[in-house]
């Protein structure tokens, strides 16, 4: 038997960190914006005559081979024993089927990219299982399963929900957390799809970011009542909504305009948000007269970052700017609905 299964990682829009309970029940209309893109987790599942668990990772370009007997909780919770594939381990913990089983595994991101490429992977794989073990598929309860599993491996606070829904409902998303529910409207339009695609580079940075991280900076920053990320983070909702209501109106100039200035609200938040580096790059641009925005991914501090493009920009004018910087575009389409 094989089950085959891809999910996309997402590119976040407006409205990251809102989506981290309760910050989400405390500031007014709270949404995040992101899309579901061409850029896919892959897994591949079949049984083995290995008697434990063989992980083929394309993303570590190595085979992993873990013995039944080693398959134990006090590993899989309280050791270190499984690495880079801790993640893929507790998941299938939840299943209890850690015997002669085959995976084969693809990110479909660059490792710290910014695109949610665990938690997208992280529910694809659990989506594979259900099929596998044939139990019937959930998307709220699996979002919330494989959101513990990663709060949990993280340790560094709670984990957003953003993250896990492009890859099990593709299109474009307005995602909202309410008390006890979490609320996910399907926005996607072909106008909107064509609009983001022409006025949207994707650029990784080439400079890997530790997930988490700046977020729970901002985190703790909140809850420690800091001005600067109060206001910070009050903005960004306030900016959040108006995204959303120009999406509801098709005013699109206003959308990519809306990125940018979440982008600059976002950088205020925290030192490490955007890097040097970044910064040069969007410096040279508007110096050669090009007009663009920017706007991390994820918690940013590396990673992949959006340029909002208000001008006559292209892909092969962005090009000796990025080889400069050892940067590279990442092509990407939004993705329609599942």
């Amino acid at each position: 038997m094989q089950v085959s299964s891809s999910g996309s990682v997402r590119v976040d829009l407006v409205g990251g960190t809102l989506d981290i309970e309760p910050i989400n029940l405390i500031l007014k209309n709270v949404v995040t914006l992101n899309v579901a893109t061409s850029l896919k987790a892959n897994v591949i599942l079949k049984r083995t005559d290995f008697n434990g668990v063989e992980i083929y990772s394309h993303d570590y370009q190595e085979k992993f081979k873990f013995k039944a007997e080693d398959l134990t909780d006090e590993k899989i919770l309280y050791s270190q024993h499984f690495g880079s594939m801790t993640f893929i381990i507790q998941i299938l913990r939840l299943f209890g089927s850690l015997s002669h089983l085959s995976l084969e595994l693809s990110s479909g991101a660059p490792a710290g990219s910014g695109l949610g490429g665990s938690s997208a992977m992280g529910v694809t794989l659990f989506k594979a299982l259900c099929q596998f073990t044939d139990q019937p598929f959930d998307i709220m309860k699996t979002v919330l399963k494989v959101k513990s599993v990663e709060s949990r491996i993280l340790n560094q606070g709670v984990a957003g929900y953003q993250d896990y829904f492009p890859a099990l409902k593709g299109g474009i998303l307005a995602i909202k957390g309410i008390e006890g529910e979490i609320q996910v409207e399907q926005l996607f339009d072909k106008d909107l799809k064509n609009f983001l695609e022409s006025h949207l580079f994707l650029i990784y940075s080439g400079q890997s970011r530790a997930s988490g991280i700046n977020n729970w900076e901002v985190y703790k920053g909140f809850f420690d009542k800091k001005p600067n990320i109060v206001e910070g983070l009050n903005l960004i909702a306030d900016i959040s909504h108006e995204t959303y209501q120009a999406v509801k109106e098709k005013n699109y100039p206003k959308i990519l305009e809306l990125i940018g200035r979440e982008g600059e609200a976002r950088e205020k938040l925290f030192p490490n948000i955007t890097t040097d580096k970044i910064r040069e790059l969007v410096s040279e641009l508007k110096k050669a007269g090009y007009q663009v925005g920017l706007k991390m991914c994820g918690a940013g501090g590396g990673g992949c970052f959006l340029l909002t493009n208000h001008s006559t920009l292209t892909a092969q004018d962005l090009g000796p700017f990025l080889l400069k910087l050892n940067m590279k575009q990442l092509d990407f389409k939004v993705e329609s609905p599942l």
